[in-house]
C-alpha cells in the first residue's frame, strides 16, 4: 500500500517493494563495440513515455553470472585470490562465472564453476540472492548460491585455466573472519559481500524462527 505524504513524497508499503518491469521508447540504437566476447556496448536514444525529448544512454550487454558461497562442515568458506586489471588489485572473491551458455540454468552454471575453479561438488544448494550489479549502465544479473555438503572431485571436467585464472589461488577461511573482513571494508568485491551478508541474515532469521 502506498501512502502519500504532505511533502510530495510517498511511503511504500510491503506489497510495493518490488522492481517493476518497464521499457521506455528506444528511437535509435548503435553499437559502440561488439566482438567475440560475451559482452557488447551500445548507445540507445531513448525518451520518457509521453515526452518528446530524446537522450542517449550507454548500455553494456551482459549474459549474467553466478556466484557460489561454499561452506564446509568446519564453518570455513572457500575463496579465491585473482587479479582484476580494471582496478589494479588482486581480489579475494568467491567461485563465479558467466552465463555464457545459451539457455543454461544458473544452478547448473554454479555447479560447473564450483567444480572447475575449486574441484568441489556440493550435496545441497540454496539460492541466496539475485542482484543487478550496476543497472544504470549494465544488464548484468548475478544469481548467488550457497553450496554445502562439499566433497572434493579430482576431475574438473577438462577445465584448463588461462590468463588471470592461471594465476588464481584457492584458500579456506573461517566464515566469521570473512564476515569481519567485509564489515571492516578490507574486502570490496560486491558479489562476495552480498553472498556473505545474505547468508548471515538468513541464518539469523532461521535461528530466531526456530527458537
Amino acid at each position: 500500500m502506498t501512502a502519500h505524504l504532505g511533502d510530495g513524497t510517498t511511503e511504500l508499503g510491503a506489497p510495493d517493494l518490488v522492481d517493476e518491469p518497464q521499457v521506455w521508447p528506444v528511437h535509435a540504437s548503435a553499437d559502440i563495440w561488439r566482438g567475440s566476447a560475451p559482452f557488447a556496448v551500445r548507445r540507445d536514444e531513448i525518451s520518457r513515455p509521453g515526452h518528446a525529448e530524446q537522450f542517449g544512454r550507454v548500455v553494456v550487454e551482459h549474459p549474467g553470472a553466478v556466484v557460489v558461497l561454499a561452506l564446509d562442515e568446519d564453518g570455513r568458506a572457500l575463496v579465491l585470490r585473482q587479479y582484476r586489471h580494471p582496478i589494479g588489485r588482486r581480489m579475494v572473491e568467491l567461485p563465479a562465472g558467466l552465463l555464457d551458455v545459451p539457455g543454461e540454468d544458473p544452478l547448473v552454471a554454479a555447479q560447473r564453476e564450483l567444480l572447475e575453479e575449486a574441484g568441489l561438488e556440493a550435496g545441497h544448494w540454496t539460492h541466496l540472492s539475485s542482484m543487478h550489479t550496476s543497472p544504470g549502465i549494465s544488464a548484468e544479473l548475478i544469481e548467488v548460491y550457497l553450496a554445502q555438503g562439499l566433497r572434493a572431485v579430482p576431475d574438473r571436467g577438462g577445465f584448463e585455466p588461462e590468463h588471470e585464472e592461471a594465476d588464481m589461488t584457492v584458500h579456506w577461511v573461517p566464515f566469521d573472519d570473512l564476515v569481519d573482513a567485509v564489515l571492516e571494508r578490507r574486502l570490496t568485491d560486491g558479489p562476495l559481500a552480498v553472498a556473505v551478508l545474505t547468508h548471515v541474515l538468513l541464518d539469523r532469521r532461521h535461528r530466531d524462527t526456530a527458537s
